[in-house]
Formats: C-alpha cells, sequence, structure tokens
C-alpha cells in the first residue's frame, strides 16, 4: 500500500489572509442568511416529516470542536433513532473507518428519512443557522467530536486551525470512501490552496454532489 505524502501546513501564510477572510465571512453571512429565508418552509415540512415518522424531535444538536479547539453546539435535522448516541460503544466494533472517526455504511440507528435526507445530505441544513452565527463557514474542513479530537495527533490537530466548514474538499471528492488520514490530508491540502474561487468551486460542485450523490451514508 503507498503511503500518501503528509501536506505540511504554512499556518503564517493562512493565518495572514485578511482580505480572503473578509470576502470569504461576507460571503458566508450572505448565502446563509439568503438560505435560511429561501429554504425556512421546505425546512418546515422536512421537520414534520421527521417527527411524524417515530414523534421524536425534529432537530438534533451536538457539540463539536471548531477553530482553535473551541467547542461549539452544531445544528442538524435528526436522521437517526433517538437514543442514537448511546449506541455508539455498542456498535464500534463495526466501525468501518480508521482512525479518529466513527462511521458504519449500514448504520441501524438510523431511520427510514434518515437515509433519505443523508442520501442528499439534507440532514446538514440547519448548519447554516451556524454559519451565520459564525461557528461555522460554507467551506472548511468538517468539525469533530471532542471523543475524536482526544485521539488526535499533532499533525491531525492542524485541520483546527481554521473554521470547520458545512462542505469541503473531502466532500465534494472521496466522501465516505476516504479514509481519516485521507480526510486529513484533503483538509490540510484545501487550508494550504483556499481561496474565494476555490472556495466558490466547492460550492458548486457541493450542490452537484446534492444531486447526485458520491458516497453518502
Amino acid at each position: 500500500m503507498l503511503m500518501m505524502e503528509r501536506v505540511k501546513l504554512d499556518k503564517s501564510k493562512v493565518q495572514g489572509r485578511f482580505i480572503y477572510h473578509f470576502f470569504k465571512r461576507a460571503l458566508d453571512i450572505v448565502a446563509s442568511a439568503c438560505a435560511l429565508i429561501i429554504l425556512f418552509i421546505p425546512g418546515m415540512v422536512l421537520a414534520f416529516l421527521i417527527r411524524h415518522e417515530d414523534h421524536g424531535p425534529s432537530f438534533y444538536s451536538q457539540e463539536r470542536i471548531g477553530k482553535d479547539g473551541k467547542p461549539f453546539k452544531m445544528y442538524k435535522f435528526r436522521s437517526m433513532i433517538v437514543n442514537a448516541d448511546q449506541l455508539v460503544d455498542q456498535l464500534e466494533a463495526q466501525n468501518e473507518i480508521n482512525g479518529a472517526m466513527f462511521k458504519i455504511k449500514d448504520d441501524p440507528r438510523v431511520t427510514k428519512i434518515g437515509h433519505t435526507i443523508r442520501k442528499y445530505s439534507l440532514d446538514e441544513l440547519p448548519q447554516l443557522w451556524n454559519v451565520l452565527i459564525g461557528d461555522m463557514s460554507l467551506v472548511g474542513p468538517r468539525p469533530p467530536l471532542p471523543s475524536e479530537v482526544e485521539e488526535y495527533t499533532d499533525y491531525d490537530f492542524q485541520r483546527l486551525s481554521v473554521t470547520p466548514g458545512c462542505t469541503g474538499l473531502w466532500q465534494v471528492t472521496k466522501r465516505n470512501d476516504a479514509n481519516f488520514d485521507e480526510m486529513v490530508e484533503l483538509d490540510l491540502d484545501y487550508i494550504n490552496h483556499s481561496g474565494f474561487w476555490y472556495d466558490l468551486e466547492i460550492i458548486f460542485k457541493t450542490i452537484g454532489v446534492m444531486i447526485h450523490p458520491n458516497g453518502a451514508y
């Protein structure tokens, strides 16, 4: 098996791009605000369908780790049974991804409607609120769980040097076909080469992935 070449993160370059960060934040605010308004009624319909299936809550919140290790509460449409978090330990042996991440292709915790909204990434739409208030960006590394960060090496911690995103290079390329190490490499490659037009390219590719899913589960 070939070893992936490790990406070296240029932190001074990442932190010093003030004009890019200004326009990136402006895009986040305008795009997330517009999307929340446009998707309000469809979102309420989806929320009703989720609640109607098993009478549980429509929305789900979970603590995630953001930029520089700062914790925040991330929002999603609920796609799993109500007590899904309590069943992780029982399913650990079925984890299909090596490293500090937990994923099962045929996860028994996912509800019927959950399979559909996860396939088309509709469960992620409430994160537009996280983008609007500044916890997340439209584009960036996915925010990890605290338990995942506990397993991070110093190299892995580099992906926490920027604001996490709703989508990123990992999601529009390999997505769930990537293992943890490949995800880290893709995230660091994005951070090193990030730019306003690159972000727009990833956003448009994300829309395409939502229409034609590339391995989501």
